[in-house]
């Protein structure tokens, strides 16, 4: 049993943090070997002179994470290298050249989303303020040609705030800036996509407006079916995968912590790559954000994120985190098809990273959002007892598993009339499902949130069984 030599800061707060954070530098750096038993969380308690719930949440968090497995008789111990891709770093995946594909019918593309932030709440004045100090302080060259990857000040910013927040292995020369996640697929795919066809799977139902885009990028889309833990990984096939493990679209679940470990051993075993889109991590209202998959297997996973959901889409400032030599193969194509992103609004988001306005405002909103969510779940128990609420426990939507028989198109015609953003999840499957409908609740108001759906319940009464 390994003796952990962990010094924690009382002054600063987060003691499970600080324990989880600790962990798991020992098992990126190596010092904690895979398979290694860890104390059991009352001895580590003790040792620590800290409660043992707090070392639990610590344990707890790893294993969500899979840093960490727990089984019963045997403890905790450091995911063997059979199951964790961190402990293995094999060659980059060779890349692949895209075959002409049939296009599909585009999806509309504009106006309010389930998944669209509540844009009342911009920080204005605090991004006024960032702006004007960018304006007053970077030198004229800066508003030259620059570094299509990004501003080097946002890359090391945004480095600094991953390896925090989301426990991400990365370095500001793995970066690269994008215009939004979209962007950040297309620019990964068209580089993965040079030398051989690209079988790209999926999940299932995934998000009808991001289909076109893949199959433009050249990839061939494998549907992968997603149940109570996320992505099935016994039926991946392909060359790489796309994931949303910290909040998939539309069903809300969370990549659990066996089908992480899963995942890892697929993308070793194959020699390929992991597309990780880190959408709707910055909400996670049950508990800390689970870390992201990159942080596993910096060398295997390709990480994809963005501000759209934090502050606003229409700043379309986005990022990819990729191993070194793919991270250049991303940049270059980023210089051959655009030249880079406006450079005022990456000054201004570094400036509001390193002064603490970015993680003030997302406090701010995990608060808010949480009390929306709230408000619709208690008033959907209520009013309507036979809708099955689920994929609450982060993000900016619900996911609603209608009564047998509910027609999805009816209840998203009802719902946008009451001013309740809604997509029916019908055209998102590829294989049959019950009846669904994805809800946003981030521009609802507490207040609305009864009054709606009551609404629905009377415009519906024709189709509730009581």
């Amino acid at each position: 049993m390994a003796d952990l030599h962990i010094q924690i800061n009382r002054e600063e707060g987060g003691i499970a943090g600080q324990i989880a954070s600790k962990l798991r530098d020992s098992i990126r750096g190596g010092r904690l070997a895979p398979g290694t038993r860890l104390p059991a969380t009352r001895d580590l308690a003790l040792d620590l002179q800290v409660s043992r719930g707090v070392v639990v949440e610590a344990y707890e968090q790893l294993v969500a994470e899979g840093f960490l497995v727990s089984r019963v008789g045997v403890g905790t111990q450091v995911t063997p290298k059979n199951t964790a891709g961190a402990t293995r770093r094999p060659k980059a995946a060779a890349p692949v050249r895209a075959r002409p594909v049939r296009r599909a019918p585009s999806a509309p593309y504009y106006g309010y989303r389930p998944t669209s932030p509540d844009l009342g709440h911009f920080p204005r004045e605090r991004w006024l303020a960032a702006v004007r100090h960018v304006l007053t302080t970077m030198p004229s060259d800066a508003l030259d040609y620059g570094d299509p990857g990004g501003v080097s000040e946002l890359r090391e910013e945004l480095a600094g705030y991953l390896r925090r927040v989301r426990a991400a292995d990365v370095r500001p020369e793995n970066l690269v800036i994008v215009g939004g996640v979209a962007q950040g697929l297309s620019l990964v795919l068209h580089v993965l996509s040079q030398d051989r066809p690209l079988r790209l799977a999926v999940e299932d139902p995934t998000s009808h407006r991001q289909v076109p885009l893949l199959r433009r990028a050249g990839a061939h889309l494998v549907p992968v079916p997603v149940d109570e833990e996320g992505l099935d990984v016994r039926r991946l096939s392909g060359d790489t995968v796309l994931v949303t493990p910290a909040h998939q679209y539309p069903t809300g679940v969370v990549l659990s912590p066996s089908r992480r470990a899963a995942l890892m051993e697929w993308a070793y075993a194959g020699d390929r790559v992991i597309l990780e889109d880190d959408y709707d991590a910055e909400f996670r209202f049950d508990r800390d954000p689970v870390g992201c998959l990159q942080g596993l297997a910096p060398d295997r996973v390709i990480l994809s994120g963005s501000v759209s959901k934090a502050l606003a889409p229409g700043l379309r400032l986005g990022w990819v985190a990729a191993p070194a030599d793919l991270a250049e193969a991303i940049r270059r194509a980023r210089g051959e098809l655009d030249l880079g992103s406006p450079v005022i609004e990456q000054y201004a988001l570094a400036h509001f990273l390193r002064t603490g306005g970015y993680d003030r405002h997302l406090r701010r909103m995990r608060r808010e959002y949480r009390r929306r969510r709230d408000a619709l779940v208690t008033a959907l128990a209520e009013e309507l007892p036979k809708v099955q609420v689920r994929g609450i426990e982060a993000g900016l939507h619900a996911y609603l598993e209608l009564p047998e028989g509910w027609d999805e198109q009816e209840v998203v015609r009802i719902a946008l009339s009451l001013g309740v953003s809604a997509e029916p999840v019908g055209p998102m499957r590829t294989s049959p499902g019950p009846p669904a409908v994805v809800v946003g609740f981030a521009r609802l108001p507490t207040y609305k949130a009864a009054e709606a759906v009551r609404g629905l319940k009377v415009r519906m009464s024709g189709q509730i069984i009581d």
